[in-house]
């Protein structure tokens, strides 16, 4: 058997799959697994051991409906038996069609609860976790949930690169939007906390985008911290987290890259629903649940009632109790 798994973005969603292709591998130990992922995104699953071949889709080289045909018919000739579409947009769903092969499709929400979630009519709250609603699309060739172990491989040389920073508290304060981000304020006090009482160094880490918020940060903080954001691959962020103390982090990339080092992670929920996923010795979950949460699929520029209440109102000594008492320093 040959299988094409498709999901082409982002970090974490990707990182989201790896339970159920585990769980596929178990069940079908002999079959030859492809994934197709976006060339920006190949990291978050490159080394990972339940794919046998990684397929990289360039957006720029394969433009349009056309494009998507050439590439499509470019890898059908693999002969896949099933295809699972675990994205389940347009890109996805036309790849499938075009290679003609028996498709399982991830059910993504209910298109009436998403128009009146953006029209801010209702409240959002997921139906299901993600990786839950993932195994779905596997049902009938009898792949069963059984958790979210998730991974995230690198390797030695990625390893080596930041062995410096080896027992750093790390901190992951970007995110893909504004309201899911929290603080500076908060981040740069915490920081500061934990230098101060437990005398941890931490290390701050994201995108290129976000070395100003992070030089804030260190600011905030006098000096608590060293800011990485802009200077690691993916893969050596994921060998400073398996090498960390602990993550803190919005709900974004990190929380699963964390995870899948098998590092315990903060998360810090505010607009977007946490019911998204699990919690367990490596997910620990921070939220305030303000009466307006959830209100966003997947955050906002703005706050839509102005006052950021599920952000501005939690502080860092709140977060720092939720760490004392999981790192069981209290």
């Amino acid at each position: 058997m040959r299988v094409l798994v498709i999901r082409l973005s982002s970090i974490g969603d990707v990182i989201l799959t790896t339970p159920v292709l585990k769980e596929f591998k178990k069940r079908y130990p002999d079959a030859v697994v492809d994934f197709l992922v976006l060339d920006k995104f190949k990291d978050s699953i490159e080394g990972c051991p339940y794919v046998d071949n990684l397929i990289i889709f360039n957006k720029k080289e394969y433009r349009g409906i056309k494009g998507i045909k050439k590439f499509s018919d470019g890898i059908k000739g693999n002969g896949y038996d099933y295809v699972f579409d675990l994205h389940s947009k347009l890109r996805s769903v036309a790849i499938s069609v075009f290679i003609g092969a028996k498709t399982f499709r991830y059910k993504k929400r209910a298109l009436w609860k998403t128009i009146l979630v953006k029209a801010k009519l209702i409240k959002y709250s997921a139906d299901d976790t993600i990786v839950k609603n993932y195994f779905g699309a596997l049902k009938e060739l009898g792949v069963k949930y059984k958790g979210e172990d998730l991974n995230f491989t690198f390797s030695k040389k990625d390893l080596d690169s930041v062995s410096e920073y080896r027992g750093f508290a790390v901190f992951a304060p970007g995110a893909s939007k504004n309201t899911k981000k929290w603080t500076v304020e908060g981040f740069g006090n915490l920081a500061k906390l934990l230098r101060e009482k437990y005398g941890k160094k931490i290390a701050l880490i994201g995108g290129a985008g976000d070395h100003e918020i992070c030089e804030s940060i260190n600011s905030i903080s006098q000096g608590s911290c060293v800011n990485l954001a802009g200077k690691l691959s993916l893969k050596e962020s994921g060998a400073l987290l398996s090498e960390a103390n602990f993550l803190v982090t919005n709900d974004s990339g990190p929380f699963h890259i964390s995870r899948g080092v098998k590092k315990k992670a903060f998360v810090i929920f505010g607009p977007t629903d946490p019911k998204m996923f699990e919690y367990d010795q490596y997910g620990v979950l921070i939220y305030r649940g303000e009466p307006c949460s959830p209100c966003s699929l997947h955050g906002d520029e703005v706050c839509p009632k102005e006052h950021f209440n599920c952000m501005k109102l939690l502080k860092a000594e709140d977060v720092l109790k939720v760490i004392e008492k999981n790192m069981g320093w209290c």
